[in-house]
């Protein structure tokens, strides 16, 4: 059996201009990253959109196991199986992070048949979004010292209050806590801060919900920074820092055009992830995919309970974005896992775990209705799952009335998912629903945080830290209770414990703090022991990777 890296070697790619082309983008509009990336100018999402209505997809999952249940890859597949059943398809993704790729993943780009290429580049630095992001948050974290360091145009920020840390793309579990300025007068003045991974950073998460340029400054402008010794709040506009950041960001802006292994155009730009961000990719891509192509089809991270509440409290209600349908992605092993199936036995056959665990896909439909979506679910399969296993995830959704079908993307690539795509076509065009958020947000922060975790985790309470009360009386004085909620979970669980498996209940969710993400538009409830920082596992995919002596990647999968 071929590998994801060899699969995607034997490709034949087309020059980029021809699927430009196919989107109806003029050759002369497109920035050349070679032969088979492009970017493309934000104008395109302000024309007229090429098909009457085009349709939004939206792809989400349930809770998964630790390597992930191949959203991407039913994403990349879908796309694919649009396109031969006749509509004009383009899918819209977040780029992937460094830290994931040499962590647990070793690639992100979708896997067998369902990939998008060129699939070493898009893992690595791709056109340098996310060094450009890094660079912009790292700027202001320089500036903050250096004006803390200032004798003559100090803004007299009080160090202890700094919430802003600095970012890099990597796991690197020694840099969440660190002290900065050691040296003398000359290296600053010592204080207290840290790193975070740079998909965690307020800035990605500008960069993903900015409608344009000047959007982009106003939300930069708007980041807070802390507070001056008489307590007066500092914002990123305060240092003069947003147009600097912004001029950082003036092509990581615009959307990057690649293609999948079958030759569908897909647009790929921004990463935040789904457990300590929104998870979703910008609403330039999405809107420019809709305006461009008949399907749009996207996915938000990690399960519904995580990136796709956000793609719809948060991206849906700032872009006026809505889907047409919503696919949910659940694979035979990780019911079993979530059934009380040890990670190393789920590839051996067990309808009993299964069995057990389906109460975790029962409740992501719960969830998909609560905003007045329908769901279809896609059985993503492995080649480990028996008939009878299928079977059993065919009739629980049948009892529900949910349609289901089994995608066999991986091995097929778009022939794995045209019955999906039929299903998929006929929930769109029929669409009669209208998707509303699950809160509004004129609501008190502590109503929204537990309308969350209530009907979308299923729990019982929230408890609060003393950190995250001290950090509530803050956002009240600051006049930011209106701001949407972006809560950070673990994505192993409905619950904030990554033991909790299945469908837990009579839990409570537990509130550490709450960070200010201002300039993205939205709170940040950090839960019980979440990192913004994550660390890299005991055996990291990056001993796997390598350089040929002929120059070739190798060990990507």
């Amino acid at each position: 059996m071929q590998t994801d890296i060899e699969i995607a070697k034997t490709a034949r790619m087309r020059p980029i201009k021809e699927v430009a082309m196919e989107l109806g983008i003029n050759e002369e509009d497109i920035e050349l990253y070679g032969k088979y990336k492009a970017k493309i100018p934000l104008s395109y999402q302000f024309r007229e959109p090429v098909y009457k209505k085009p349709k939004l997809i939206l792809i989400s999952a349930i809770s998964p196991t630790p390597a992930g249940e191949g959203k991407t890859t039913v994403s990349i597949g879908l796309s694919q199986a649009l396109n031969r059943i006749g509509k004009k398809s383009c899918v819209a993704l977040r780029e992937p992070s460094l830290g994931p790729v040499f962590g647990i993943k070793g690639g992100a780009t979708g896997g067998g048949y369902s990939q998008v290429l060129p699939m070493e580049d898009i893992n690595l630095h791709f056109t340098g979004d996310f060094a450009a992001i890094e660079k912009a948050h790292n700027l202001l974290a320089a500036l903050i010292d250096n004006n803390i360091q200032s004798k003559r145009h100090s803004l007299h920020l009080d160090p202890r209050t700094i919430s802003w840390k600095r970012v890099m793309d990597m796991n690197d579990r020694s840099l969440r806590k660190i002290v900065a300025g050691l040296g003398g007068t000359s290296s600053g003045v010592p204080r207290e801060t840290g790193f975070d991974i740079t998909a965690a950073s307020e800035v990605m998460a500008i960069l993903c919900l900015a409608n344009d340029m000047p959007d982009l400054k106003r939300r930069l402008g708007n980041i807070f920074v802390g507070y001056t010794y008489d307590r007066q709040p500092v914002y990123a506009r305060d240092l003069k820092a947003n147009g600097a950041m912004a001029a950082l960001l003036k092509d990581a802006i615009k959307p990057n055009l690649v293609q999948t292994l079958e030759g569908t155009p897909a647009l790929i730009h921004g990463g935040p992830f789904a457990n300590i961000a929104q998870g979703t990719n910008s609403v330039i891509a999405t809107r420019t995919s809709l305006m461009c192509s008949e399907y749009t089809v996207t996915e938000a991270g990690f399960g519904f309970d995580l990136g796709a509440e956000k793609f719809l409290d948060i991206k849906c209600r700032f872009s006026g974005l809505t889907p047409d349908a919503v696919v949910l992605v659940a694979t035979v092993r990780a019911l079993k896992y979530h059934g009380g199936m040890a990670l190393k036995d789920i590839k051996t056959p067990d309808t009993a775990a299964l069995a057990k665990g389906i109460g975790n896909l029962q409740k992501h439909i719960e969830n998909i209705k609560l905003f007045n979506l329908a769901p279809i679910v896609a059985i993503n399969r492995f080649v480990s799952d028996t008939q009878e296993e299928v079977d059993c995830i065919r009739q629980f959704c049948k009892e529900l009335r949910v349609p289901v079908s089994v995608a066999d993307v991986w091995s097929r690539g778009g022939a794995g998912a045209t019955e999906l795509a039929g299903m998929v076509v006929e929930s769109a065009e029929s669409c009669s629903s209208h998707f509303h958020p699950l809160y509004d947000l004129d609501r008190d922060v502590t109503d929204k945080i537990a309308l969350i975790a209530r009907k979308i985790y299923g729990a019982e309470a929230v408890d609060y830290m003393p950190k995250a009360k001290s950090d509530l009386h803050k956002i009240n004085d600051l006049g930011l209770s209106g701001l949407a909620i972006c809560m950070a979970k673990t994505q192993k669980s409905l619950s904030d414990n990554p033991e909790l498996l299945g469908r837990p209940k009579d839990f409570i969710i537990t509130v550490r703090e709450i960070e200010i993400a201002a300039g993205a538009g939205f709170l940040i409830p950090i839960t019980g022991e979440i990192m913004r920082m994550p660390g890299l596992p005991e055996e990291p995919a990056s001993e796997h990777i390598d350089v040929d002596d002929a120059g070739n990647i190798i060990g990507l999968f």
